[in-house]
């Protein structure tokens, strides 16, 4: 090897005219060459250095670090605060933890985003909590703030509402205080509306048949007309009620800019509709991009006896291909909800109403939206064109039949790689457990919801005390092999897509704001760190971007949080109260508390 070198050495002198150099330099250069080639590279100066820190890396070789360095957006070392001085140049930007917490960022995987974000800016609110006196006054406020407004939507009232406030006349209630003005009021699931005479009418609903597009014009059993609520509106509403471009992109804005101050730095849209899509690609395009963002696109609501038109969602993914948003995702709808509305499928009957007991006659099991057989089809021609489907399946029933068509798929297309997801899966069978793991298939959870509350009263009346305790089994899919991944659905249930909560209650399964006592199913506790890893690698892997993003790792986009506490030394019940003190993402400060 000696002889090698000092004969390149040569070549390269003689080639430069330095024909008469002494053979001695020669041996000398050559033999420098050869020892340097056993020393290790000279790190490239890094763009950023974070040091001193307690640094929680979701990397199982290297679970815990003191140091990350940062070059051209990506992590080019994670490590010791010693090692790390090798990549502080000149220019080099040094971020100092001083002990604190730092954490890949964090992954909503299923929420409303462009929904929850027009809901805080341009609609009229009032807390879930909220009676009749609290609602008409923020109706009575809006329309004062507004007086040439035509219409007031917002939201959101209780499941339970109409149990604990029975009214006459829903709809004469909203007339009373919103007069001639069109009023839209969403329940706290976001299924169900409350609607005035006026909004019914410039609807079209107030004479309607009973159903409407899988909408149900609940009727005045004496009068025979409307009496304001619609149950299973969602999709009714979404497609006849829109908002402007400008405000599209501004709801993008705002989501955008809430996550990044959670320490969100990747989120998945569910259900969303092209004019959506495209306010998000509007604001990257003008302000670039802070947040790993896909879309699960929206499909037909309420009950359909056709096969998707895939042609319309391929000319939607087509529009954003190799754009700022990721639109190979696609949302069916399978059932409602499980609470007192009872419309999540079910497979043994819900109980009736004011009684814990089931009666043999007119035994209710809430309905599919989608026949079986046609959801087969769906999920065979969604699965062979690359499309990951993410099915809302709150009811057992509705479980069955959804894994029932992802085995069709892969009967018919093989493994094609795609993890489709059951969204809401917190009713499953034991006969169904073990079929996540073998079909490949990711359970969608909300643990925002995962503690005594109203909503889970409302389902615990719906379902009966023995069924309702049992709700949300994520122990148990977890010790079955199964992957998981969660999102907070907001603003369906939840007024705040802050992730802190839903930590809380997956490692507690008690209330974090500690208004409502007890436990919920206190079995099915999963620790911390499933927990984080869960809302990082989990959530990432559901977003088809683990090779970029969920952990700290060399190679992985820099996302990353420094928190004001740390989680691994705080009570449990502590978790709920984090603070992000800083979100990056790609190396990039996107927010800063301070």
């Amino acid at each position: 090897m000696k002889s090698v070198v000092m004969n390149i050495v040569r070549n390269v002198l003689v080639a430069i005219g330095y024909r008469g150099i002494g053979i001695s330099l020669i041996v000398a250069v050559a033999i420098l060459l050869q020892a340097c080639r056993g020393l290790p590279e000279t790190p490239v100066s890094a763009d950023l250095v974070v040091n001193n820190g307690k640094i929680y890396t979701l990397n199982k070789q290297e679970p815990w670090a003191e140091a990350v360095a940062v070059r051209n957006g990506k992590f080019v070392f994670v490590g010791t605060n010693e090692k790390a001085l090798a990549y502080i140049g000149s220019e080099t930007r040094v971020e100092n933890l001083s002990g604190g917490m730092l954490m890949p960022g964090l992954i909503d995987a299923h929420l409303h985003p462009t929904t929850g974000a027009v809901k805080e800016l341009f609609e009229c609110n009032f807390p879930f909590s909220s009676g009749p006196p609290e609602i008409s006054s923020a109706i009575e406020t809006c329309i004062k703030e507004n007086p040439t407004i035509e219409w007031v939507r917002g939201g959101q009232w209780s499941s339970n509402f109409f149990v604990d406030h029975p009214m006459e006349s829903p709809r004469e209630f909203l007339d009373k205080v919103a007069g001639d003005t069109a009023v839209v009021l969403v329940d706290d699931a976001y299924h169900n509306a409350w609607l005035n005479t006026r909004a019914l009418e410039k609807l079209g609903l107030f004479n309607a048949s009973a159903s409407i597009n899988g909408a149900e014009i609940v009727k005045d059993t004496e009068s025979g007309l409307p009496s304001g609520l619609i149950i299973e509106a969602f999709g009714f509403l979404k497609e006849k009620l829109h908002w402007s471009t400008e405000q599209y992109e501004q709801a993008a804005e705002h989501a955008i800019k809430t996550a990044n101050q959670f320490g969100i730095t990747g989120m998945k849209g569910t259900a969303m509709s092209a004019p959506e899509v495209q306010g998000y690609q509007d604001y990257a395009e003008k302000n670039g991009s802070s947040i790993h963002m896909t879309a699960a696109l929206m499909t037909p609501y309420g009950h359909r006896e056709k096969i998707l038109d895939i042609e319309t969602l391929k000319t939607i993914r087509q529009r954003y291909e190799g754009t700022y948003i990721d639109t190979n995702f696609v949302k069916i709808f399978m059932d409602g909800v499980p609470t007192v509305a009872r419309t999540a499928a079910m497979l043994a009957p819900y109980t009736e109403e004011n009684s814990e007991s089931v009666s043999n006659e007119n035994q209710n099991y809430g309905a599919l939206h989608v026949d079986p057989e046609i959801l087969k089809q769906d999920i065979i021609t969604l699965d062979r064109a690359g499309f990951t489907v993410k099915i809302h399946t709150a009811g057992d029933r509705s479980v069955r039949v959804a894994l029932n068509a992802i085995e069709a798929a892969r009967i018919a297309n093989g493994q094609s790689g795609l993890r489709h997801e059951l969204a809401h899966a917190g009713f499953i069978d034991s006969k169904d457990m073990n079929r996540f793991a073998a079909l490949n298939v990711l359970a969608d959870l909300s643990p925002y919801i995962w503690s005594p509350s109203p909503i889970i009263d409302s389902v615990i009346t719906a379902v009966g005390k023995q069924r309702g305790a049992e709700y949300w089994p994520i122990k148990s899919l977890l010790a079955s092999g199964a992957a998981v991944l969660s999102g907070s659905d907001w603003p369906a249930a939840v007024a705040t897509m802050n992730p802190w909560p839903g930590i809380e209650s997956m490692v507690t399964r008690q209330d974090p704001s500690a208004q409502y006592p007890g436990t919920l199913w206190s079995e099915q506790a999963i620790s911390i760190d499933q927990a984080l890893h869960i809302f990082t690698r989990g959530n990432a892997l559901a977003l088809k971007k683990s090779a970029l993003t969920g952990a700290i790792e060399v190679g992985k986009s820099a996302d990353m949080i420094a928190l004001n506490q740390n989680l691994f030394e705080v009570p449990a019940s502590e978790i709920s109260e984090t603070q992000v003190l800083k979100t990056w993402f790609s190396g990039r400060v996107v927010y800063s508390a301070h």
